[in-house]
């Protein structure tokens, strides 16, 4: 019995694991996708002005960030978190911010290679066509609600 048990709780660990990886590839798809459609808002500040102006275009927002312990960066996640939240707008907390930015291109052609683009908040906003990707990450959040877990999160995997 008991190892029937352990065999069970392996193989949980193992299919939450594939889908998590699932998630976070139909989560980079979407990304690349939405900045290619000119549907991705980048930046805490642009990300809360859209939010301000617009906020019925949301369906996504991504916070982004590998250092739990900046606090500046925390208070805004908690404001945007409380915004989307009210507004009915999917939330997602990621880690492997570098993964991030190699996907997105951090450093825009039309700024210094010192300045970087502020990819901790992003927020998708109405593709033109509907992207399945977009469900799939959808379904991952409602189902970690489900599971009592406010704001989702996702750890993107380096390659």
């Amino acid at each position: 019995m008991f190892c029937h048990i352990a065999e069970y709780k392996r193989l949980n660990v193992m299919s939450l694991s594939l889908r998590m990886q699932s998630v976070g590839l139909a989560l980079e798809e979407l990304l690349v996708t939405a900045q290619k459609q000119g549907c991705l808002t980048v930046g805490i500040y642009e990300s809360a002005k859209l939010l301000n102006v617009d906020p019925d275009s949301v369906v996504l927002c991504v916070l982004a960030a590998d250092d739990e312990n900046d606090v500046a960066l925390q208070i805004h996640f908690t404001l945007l978190q409380s915004f989307c939240c009210d507004s009915g707008i999917t939330i997602l907390r990621v880690s492997g911010f570098q993964r991030l930015q190699r996907l997105l291109g951090a450093v825009d052609a039309n700024r210094n290679q010192e300045e970087h683009r502020d990819l901790h908040c992003m927020l998708v906003t109405n593709p033109q066509a509907e992207h399945c990707r977009l469900q799939e990450v959808g379904t991952y959040c409602q189902e970690s609600r489900r599971l009592d877990q406010w704001v989702p999160e996702l750890v993107l995997q380096e390659r």
